[in-house]
Order: structure tokens, then C-alpha cells, then sequence
């Protein structure tokens, strides 16, 4: 097995020349061409993950230093399992036994391709299998049979469920933790939808690096579609947050960006 330098997505050897996640328009491939990385090359160079409580239930899992893309994964505990979300490029010895302490580990999912990481490593670590929505499983680098196949909708547990939304690809999905935020809600969206640094509104690209835009019809979809579920708090795959309101302001950012690429705010360009 072989990583992606740039996404961290994992291949079978051997590896194709590029990696066609980051040839697609929605990734890039670096000016110096394809680099390949694996698990060993990484822990000897001294990568480790770092292992962040957020609230009661939810722990963010990140690299340090940044491997490919850089996503932090989200492990969501309930009475009965987890949910690793969106997982790492990488993992370790001391992260799988800190996961497993919590209890088993029913799914492991990402939000769309690029955040497949080392997930079927995570699998066989964790003894979980991989939930893959079929709209996406040409970008699948790596095949095993942990990996089952879904679509529409996905419980994991009585509060833990997957949705496939679209947009960012056909497959792109959340995760709605029911019991989050006190029984708020939260959603974790990777970035189907992206939590905006300033922290008051939300993205809705094709491309986040290349800055594609999705469509005002596209938009409404996705927004409707994550309307009729239930939530307080939104995090995204860097575990960039709307920490409350987060349907608001889901509304208010998809009507601002309807309105731009509609032509109503030309007069300011």
C-alpha cells in the first residue's frame, strides 16, 4: 500500500502513475509531479496524531505535521459504538488503543473521496468496516472486503446517522450526531459544506483549492436537503465549526451565494 502525498488517499501497489484524485479539477497534482508516501516512511520521519476533546462524546484526531490534505478526523462515541469520521492519512499504535477504549468502533466513513485516507488500515486496526457511498466508488484507490457500499441514508446507531447530500461529489454526505451539542445536534459535513473562517457563514464549492463554484439550484438542493435534519452545531473536515444557530446560518450563506451567482450583487464588482 502507498499514500498520496498531496490528498493522502491510499492505492494498491502498484500505484498509478498519478493519483486520479488529485488529476480530477477538484484536487491538484504539484508542479514537481506525483509523490508517493507510505505508513513506515511516515512514523520514521516522526509523524504522530494529536487527540483533541471537544465536547462530552466527540474527539477531533489530527496529523502533525500535516499529511496531504490535512483533514482532521472526528470520532463520535455513543452507548453503543463509534463513528470514526473523515479519517486520517495516517494512524498509530497509541491512537488505535485510545479509540478502542472508548468501546467498538461500528463504522468508519469519510464525507467524500478526498477524505478517504488510510481508512481501510483504520479498518483492519479497528475492526470496523468501511461505509463507502457506491456514487463514489470509482475514487476508491484500494479495495477490501471491510469496505461495504450505501446510498441515501445510513444509521449507525439510534443517533448516529449518515446522509448523502451531494454537490461536492454525487456521494458527498454528513454526519448527523443526534445527542451533540447537549441534543442540539450536530452535523458533521467535511466539506459537502464548509464552515467559513470568520465563523458566521458557510461555502458551497465544486473545488475548494480551485474555487469552483456550485450552482444556485445546487445550492437549494443541499440546503433543503439538510433543512429537514435536526442541529445546533456544524463542524467541517479541518473542524472548522459553527458552534450554534448553524441551520440559520446554513440558510442565510446559501441565499448570499444563490443571490451572487445569480447576478444580484453585479453592481458591486
Amino acid at each position: 500500500m502507498v499514500i498520496c502525498a498531496t490528498c493522502a488517499v491510499e492505492y494498491e501497489e502498484p500505484a498509478p502513475d498519478v493519483c486520479p484524485i488529485c488529476a480530477d479539477e477538484r484536487q491538484w497534482v504539484p508542479a514537481d509531479g506525483q509523490h508517493w508516501t507510505s505508513l513506515a516512511e511516515l512514523a520514521a520521519a516522526g509523524q504522530h496524531l494529536t487527540w483533541t476533546e471537544t465536547e462530552p462524546g466527540l474527539v477531533s484526531i489530527a496529523t502533525d505535521p500535516r499529511v496531504g490534505i490535512g483533514q482532521t478526523a472526528q470520532l463520535v462515541t455513543t452507548p453503543q459504538g463509534s463513528l470514526l469520521w473523515d479519517p486520517t492519512g495516517y494512524l498509530d499504535a497509541e491512537t488505535v488503543a485510545r479509540v478502542r477504549e472508548r468501546g467498538p468502533v461500528l463504522a468508519i466513513a469519510a464525507s467524500h473521496p478526498h477524505m478517504f485516507g488510510v481508512q481501510v488500515d483504520w479498518a483492519r486496526a479497528l475492526d470496523a468496516p468501511v461505509l463507502v457511498n457506491e456514487a463514489d466508488a470509482q475514487w476508491l484507490g484500494r479495495r477490501d472486503d471491510r469496505i461495504e457500499f450505501w446510498s441515501g441514508e445510513r444509521a449507525i446507531t439510534d443517533s448516529l446517522t449518515l446522509h448523502q447530500v451531494g454537490g461536492h461529489f454525487v456521494g458527498s454526505a454528513v454526519a448527523l450526531w443526534a445527542d451533540g451539542a447537549d441534543g442540539r445536534g450536530v452535523l458533521l459535513t467535511g466539506d459537502s459544506v464548509f464552515p467559513n473562517p470568520d465563523r458566521t457563514s458557510i461555502g458551497f464549492l465544486r473545488s475548494y483549492p480551485n474555487k469552483i463554484p456550485l450552482s444556485g439550484a445546487v445550492v437549494e438542493r443541499l440546503t433543503k436537503a439538510l433543512e429537514t435534519l435536526k442541529f445546533d452545531r456544524l463542524i467541517g473536515n479541518f473542524d472548522n465549526r459553527i458552534d450554534t444557530d448553524a441551520r440559520t446560518v446554513l440558510r442565510r450563506s446559501a441565499d448570499r451565494h444563490i443571490a451572487w451567482v445569480r447576478g444580484d450583487f453585479d453592481h458591486l464588482t
